[in-house]
């Protein structure tokens, strides 16, 4: 039975593991004043509301700021449902891995072998783990005003298959030869999930039921499809039109579809995170991709790569984590985890403008707040 979709705050479940795992040194209690301190103080004029849950065997904190209607003040929900976001791109890449383990699909093979036609015959051959590391040299997914509040409005509830949206991309050059370089783009894992229904011969949303939800008993994480809905509990995500909060919570995820369309709640993800890291849903010939960053530069020169296969690599306080961040209009959530699951981190908030970086600045107050721990007595 398909659930109702739902709105919420997304959630950050912090993960960082390797295989084997190796220990957190030294991790302390989590610190309930400064994780209160990042979320405290909403609604303000940037974010509506906020959630953050922190478990692992360090310890567990959690809590919620500001409202989840701005009509009627209702309080932000800890059990909501939410639009994940891109963190939709590690359930897509534990897809195609799993069926990497299964001798279904060859990583090193190029992509045109199982989706003939679909690139440029002027592409050069992109490698299948290049889609899933963001080093296939693809173009983004170019679609004229996406990301203008206007057209957003204008366009909330239109359907667009996963062959139009990366057909927006590939009237460009490629970017890079593939395996070249890094550069994040949801057009990569659109593909990715083309190629999944296309192996398979079954839609997303059932190979996600298949593999992973009912396997790791997510019951409230599920493809929305066209439902452009969210179930309750949930807070809503907004947007600020020249000064005034549209409210944006019903809207049609197939533009990022197996970029970023997944609903869930914290507690899921947390279940997710803990499931994949403790080796439920990859084995050892493929689960060392996911800790895996390759040595190649950033495309636009700023730095060298951060992402795996599916997850992203990231040290605050002298803390590693590995996993993701997500955003959606009116959403933005993360799930990051030590490799011992020592600290386990989901965070939701529901910010109403979009920042120059693409983080709010509440999320980089979440992320030091979570990496810092009390001293161990």
């Amino acid at each position: 039975m398909k659930l109702p979709v739902v709105t919420a705050v997304a959630v950050v479940a912090a993960v960082l593991t390797s295989v084997p795992a190796a220990a957190t040194p030294c991790l302390g209690k989590p610190d309930p004043v400064a994780l209160s301190a990042a979320i405290a103080g909403l609604p303000d004029k940037d974010t509506t509301g906020a959630l953050v849950r922190v478990t692992g065997l360090s310890g567990a904190w959690s809590g919620t700021s500001g409202e989840s209607d701005v009509r009627t003040h209702a309080p932000v929900r800890p059990d909501g449902f939410f639009r994940i976001g891109s963190t939709t791109k590690v359930y897509t890449a534990v897809m195609v891995l799993q069926l990497a383990q299964e001798n279904r699909i060859d990583l090193e093979q190029p992509v045109q072998r199982y989706l003939p036609g679909l690139l440029p015959a002027g592409y050069p051959p992109v490698p299948v783990h290049t889609l899933l590391d963001h080093t296939s040299g693809l173009p983004s997914v170019d679609i004229p005003g996406l990301y203008e509040p206007e057209w957003i409005l204008a366009h909330r509830y239109e359907h667009w298959s996963p062959r139009e949206v990366v057909d927006t991309a590939l009237r460009h050059p490629i970017d890079f030869q593939p395996g070249t370089a890094q550069k994040y783009t949801n057009t990569a894992y659109v593909t990715a999930g083309m190629l999944v229904e296309k192996v398979t011969g079954q839609s997303y949303a059932r190979n996600l039921r298949d593999r992973i939800t009912v396997p790791l008993g997510l019951w409230k994480t599920y493809y929305p499809e066209d439902d452009p809905r969210l179930p309750n509990p949930a807070a809503r995500g907004y947007l600020d039109v020249d000064g005034e909060l549209v409210d944006v919570t019903e809207m049609n995820q197939s533009i990022p579809g197996a970029a970023g369309a997944i609903i869930s709640t914290a507690g899921d993800l947390d279940k997710f995170i803990t499931g994949l890291f403790g080796g439920r849903l990859l084995g050892p010939s493929v689960m060392p991709r996911l800790f895996a960053v390759p040595d190649v530069p950033m495309a636009d020169g700023n730095g060298r790569a951060s992402y795996s296969q599916g997850l992203m690599k990231l040290t605050l306080n002298g803390l590693t984590v590995w996993g993701k961040t997500g955003s959606r209009y009116g959403y933005a959530s993360g799930i990051f985890a030590t490799q011992d699951l020592s600290r386990v981190v989901a965070y939701s908030v529901n910010p109403t403008v979009k920042s120059p970086d693409g983080q709010p600045l509440i999320v980089q107050k979440i992320a030091e707040a979570a990496s810092r721990s009390l001293p161990k007595t």
